[in-house]
């Protein structure tokens, strides 16, 4: 059985396309805060979601475990 395994090249470029895919949220938390639909505190938490998501893709990168 072979395993696939992502050149680190490719890993990268999807890390950037997970983080850009972040992108929308957060211009959508600012104008929803920027019209007064929600509290500031909701920008927090899209940045936060934005942060998680760059850790685990990074964490992710550096796994490198052997699965079968």
């Amino acid at each position: 059985m072979t395993t696939h395994r992502s050149t680190p090249d490719k890993r990268s470029k999807h890390g950037w396309m997970m983080l850009a895919c972040c992108v929308p949220v957060i211009i959508a938390a600012l104008v929803l805060v920027a019209t007064g639909i929600l509290s500031p505190g909701f920008l927090l938490v899209a940045i936060m979601c934005t942060a998680m998501m760059a850790l685990m893709m990074r964490g992710m990168d550096q796994g490198g475990g052997g699965r079968s």
